[in-house]
């Protein structure tokens, strides 16, 4: 105990003094708008600030031009112009940045930072700056890469996720001392890996949802492993004459066995996303990973230390009559089992009816228009979709270099005639060049938002028609947030299936060395199959297509985050062999001594029913707390993982898989010569360690 309080005390100081900036965007080497945004970085360095865009709206009935307001517009933008880290201001008539009916216009605040250096004090200075525009009636919104939200945590629905899940262990365990067990190991083991992770920003550049993953994973999973073993110990505890030293070691040997391999199985299904070959996903899998590992060694460290300091007091009170452990389980193990292909065939074709909506999956980034309904970023989006288009808001840069100079102005001049004539585009700006002449930019409005599939045809549609330009020996690019995120979007869904054959390859070698079967591998990674199917057509129907929204206050249907289905495929994984190896463990455990496949399952549900129903609530009670978060990308990984939770636990594990196991019978354990032959044995469940202390002792002397 005084270890880790060490280790949390140096980790934690590390990560509070010593802690780097997380940055808010994403950047992934190799793809097209990735290519030409660093270009643009190097070749116009006076734009390669980060940039605030004051968006503003005069009153109904009048317009910007009117003597009040525009005086008092001048005044703010020259007070904007005097925050400190401010390189230069925008004049709206100057650069023609106001609607056709004057009513709505924008200035951008380029600052000399990077978005994620601009402190905080010079936000507050420039939202204060406007203030003599909103006295004279206007209203100022703000978007941009400098007022990009930053992510938080520990709201309301966070809180009481953690509220819902003690809820949870105190009616499974049956003892508020031994529900405040996993609490308290939980947040040790997340206070260790998420402030460990803080201070490796410093060093390596991530992402602020890399901490929060962390933080979502680790949380869920050390309650659940703390559960997993306490649960074994209060069993051993409930027999006659049992010590509680004994028990302890008892159940870190069995139990804790199961959380090691479980929690490897985890770690390994999120450093798969490293697979991805994008630097930021890979980064965050590794940050959860870690926070996971560290989960484990809690479990078979810290926990253990507390359940002897908690002695009797985890005892079992004796039960009454009526209160037979295991009792619902057996009886739902009985129903399933009583007719195993009408359940699977009613299981099956329910999750894929859920599944449906994830055939129109199409994958992207959150804008403002993800924001939140009343925050400033999704007013100022709405207002500029109103006074220039709805394109306006995915305006792509077409960055032309290497052209030489005498023939720049005739390719530059083609190219732009081309650009404007496209039926898509909504209007083209005059090239700008770097100093030497040697890389220009020109600007493209769309006529459909960055959402729209008009769009992404679009902008594939320029990228192929690039004649004039590597004609004369130039290079093209379509950048740009909107072909950013249609460039991340392809290479995730190249990425997609080479990440689910890892997976399932590595599900099959596992659980073939967990159950030395075949069939019970092959049973389990279709469920999983069916779980991912299913969680993401439920995420597509609710923030793709836009349904049930107000409920989980969605502010706009759009594309699903790109990287979700890769996370969602990883996490859930890692999940769901949690649950198929501490079920069919008991399974097998039961059925190598009695040999009667049917009353295996039977045991297998009764004994560990109850605590895979309670682990996957407490997983879904901690995501939950996620789903009501400002930010439209911890929004929605919180409700995948919710969803694809409560599915794979209640319906796949607990359901579909004693289902298939009762038709399968005896034939579920055969596992052919040759196999057998190459397959190391692992004993996951501690099997050898199942009896007392002096039984071992003896086992090992023979």
């Amino acid at each position: 105990m005084l270890a880790w309080l060490l280790l949390l005390t140096v980790v934690g100081a590390l990560g509070v003094t010593l802690s780097g900036k997380l940055a808010t965007s994403f950047s992934v080497p190799g793809i097209e708008s990735q290519k030409a945004q660093d270009l643009l970085t190097k070749e116009f360095p006076a734009a390669a600030g980060g940039t605030a865009r004051v968006v503003f709206a005069a009153p109904a009935g009048s317009t910007l031009d009117e003597p009040g307001i525009a005086k008092a517009l001048t005044a703010g933008l020259e007070k904007a112009q005097a925050v400190p880290g401010v390189e230069r201001v925008s004049n709206p008539a100057q650069t023609r940045t106001i609607s056709a009916d004057k009513r709505i216009g924008y200035a951008d605040v380029v600052f000399r930072e990077a978005a994620a250096d601009v402190p905080e004090s010079a936000k507050d200075e420039l939202t204060g700056a406007m203030e003599p525009l909103r006295a004279a009636g206007a209203q100022v919104d703000f978007g941009g890469s400098v007022m990009t939200p930053k992510t938080e945590v520990g709201g309301p629905g966070e809180i009481a996720g953690v509220v819902v899940a003690f809820v949870v262990l105190a009616v499974a365990l049956g003892s508020l001392v031994a529900a405040g067990l996993p609490l308290l190991t939980a947040l040790a083991g997340v206070g260790v890996g998420v402030l460990g992770v803080q201070f490796l920003s410093r060093f390596v550049e991530m992402t602020s949802t890399a901490t929060i993953l962390a933080l979502m994973i680790g949380l869920a999973v050390g309650i659940d492993y703390a559960l997993f073993v306490i649960t074994r110990h209060r069993e051993q505890l409930a027999e006659p004459g049992s010590d509680v030293h004994d028990s302890i070691a008892r159940a870190t040997a069995t139990a804790g066995s199961a959380v090691a391999f479980a929690g490897i199985t985890v770690v390994i299904a999120l450093s798969a996303l490293a697979s991805t070959g994008i630097p930021f996903l890979a980064i965050m899998g590794l940050a959860a990973a870690a926070t996971v590992l560290i989960s484990v060694a809690v479990a078979l460290t810290l926990l253990p230390a507390l359940l002897a300091y908690a002695g009797e007091r985890l005892r079992p009170r004796p039960r009454t009559r009526g209160g037979e452990p295991g009792a619902w389980g057996l009886a739902w193990a009985r129903v399933v089992t009583r007719r195993p292909v009408l359940v699977l065939l009613v299981g099956t074709v329910a999750l894929l009816a859920v599944a449906v909506p994830a055939l129109n999956l199409r994958l992207g980034l959150p804008g403002n228009q993800s924001q939140p309904a009343a925050s400033t970023q999704h007013r100022s989006y709405d207002l500029l979709s109103e006074g220039f288009g709805p394109g306006f808001n995915a305006a792509l840069s077409v960055v032309v270099a290497d052209v030489p100079a005498d023939r720049a102005k005739s390719v530059l001049t083609e190219l732009h005639t081309t650009l404007a004539a496209d039926g898509d585009v909504a209007a083209v700006a005059p090239p700008v060049t770097n100093g030497d002449g040697t890389v220009a930019v020109i600007g493209v409005v769309p006529k459909t938002g960055p959402d729209d599939q008009a769009t992404t045809d679009l902008v594939l549609r320029l990228r192929a028609d690039h004649h004039a330009v590597t004609s004369a020996g130039g290079t093209m690019y379509v950048a740009g947030t909107t072909a950013a995120a249609i460039d991340l979007a392809a290479k995730l869904s190249g990425a997609l299936p080479v990440n689910i054959g890892i997976i399932v390859v590595l599900a099959l070698i596992l659980l073939m060395l967990a159950f030395r079967s075949v069939l019970v591998p092959v049973k389990a990674v279709l469920g999983f199959l069916l779980s991912i199917a299913a969680s993401l057509g439920a995420v597509v129907w609710v923030f793709q297509e836009g349904h049930l929204g107000g409920v989980f206050q969605v502010a706009a249907a759009a594309p699903l985050l790109c990287f979700l289905p890769v996370l969602l495929i990883g996490v859930l994984f890692g999940l769901a062999m949690d649950y198929e190896v501490f079920l069919v463990s008991r399974i097998r455990e039961h059925y190598a001594h009695t040999g009667n496949a049917r009353e295996a399952i039977h045991h297998g549900l009764a004994r560990s029913g109850r605590v895979v129903s309670s682990a996957a609530l407490i997983m879904a009670a901690v995501f939950g707390g996620f789903i009501f978060s400002a930010d439209p990308i911890i929004k929605s990984i919180g409700f995948a993982l919710t969803v694809g939770v409560l599915i794979d636990a209640f319906v796949v594990r607990l359901t579909l898989v004693p289902a298939a196991m009762a038709l399968l019978g005896a034939r579920a354990w055969r596992l052919p010569r040759l196999i057998d032959r190459v397959l190391p044995h692992v004993d996951v469940e501690g099997g050898s360690h199942a009896g007392s202390a002096a039984q071992v002792h003896e086992r090992v002397s023979a």
